[in-house]
């Protein structure tokens, strides 16, 4: 029988590639839409990549099947995950695209004037700059940091102007993005949203007849082409 000295180095090796290995199962729980135990394993395995996982599982179940009193909890747990993906790896840049979506939706909750007294808009926009840093083909921040600049814009010349927000980036970068994922749902569907907003009703029926027409490959694919549905129908 071997020495147990001999043994670390290859239970070190079996226990990093079971984390690779079990990663992939917190993908398949996401895609299912079991949102809830896709979060829940992410934080068991512990990963850089699973706690990403499981942040992106709790933000989709506060999104999507959570009950409006759950939703801010959610994304608060959202948040902590990314956080602790970011704490083990700051190089993994899907830390700080899910902790963007989270605080980005926890913004909405607590309101423009609480959101700016806690400083959440630059945060923000520093996650999703940092995403994009170290991917910079990242389409869904620069979707994300579209929707930043496009929101803050929406609130006002003076929201817009100390939070450094600009509406001339948001098209480039929703083009950007969907020229990089034309087949992703969400990005059709956001982008719509702008478009209706900013009054081009045609241009934005396009994307979500677009988004309808898509295959939907994952439960949020599904979610979100119900969403595209219910808009579409707003802008007939």
């Amino acid at each position: 029988m071997r020495p147990v000295k001999h043994w670390i180095p290859f239970l070190l090796v079996a226990a990093l590639a079971l984390g690779l290995a079990q990663a992939p199962q917190v993908a398949a729980l996401l895609d299912a839409g079991r949102f809830q135990e896709a979060y829940e394993l992410g934080l068991k395995q512990g990963t850089p990549e699973a706690l990403a996982l499981a942040a992106k599982g709790a933000s989709f179940y506060a999104l999507y099947q959570a009950k409006p009193e759950e939703k801010r909890a959610w994304f608060e747990k959202a948040e902590k995950a990314a956080s602790q993906a970011i704490a083990k790896a700051p190089d993994f840049p899907e830390g700080y695209f899910e902790r963007a979506r989270a605080l980005g939706r926890l913004s909405q909750f607590k309101g423009i004037l609480e959101a700016l007294a806690e400083g959440l808009a630059p945060r923000i926009k520093g996650d999703l700059e940092k995403t994009l840093k170290l991917k910079p083909d990242h389409a869904g921040a620069m979707v994300a940091l579209a929707l930043w600049h496009f929101e803050l814009v929406q609130k006002g010349w003076l929201v817009a102007a100390t939070q450094g927000a600009d509406g001339s980036r948001v098209e480039p970068l929703m083009k950007r993005a969907i020229e990089l994922e034309p087949e992703v749902i969400i990005h059709r569907v956001e982008y719509a949203k702008v478009l209706a907003a900013w009054g081009k009703k045609e241009e934005a029926r396009k994307q979500l007849e677009t988004a309808l027409s898509l295959p939907a490959k994952t439960a949020a694919d599904r979610y979100d082409q119900e969403r595209a549905r219910q808009e579409l129908a707003k802008l007939k």
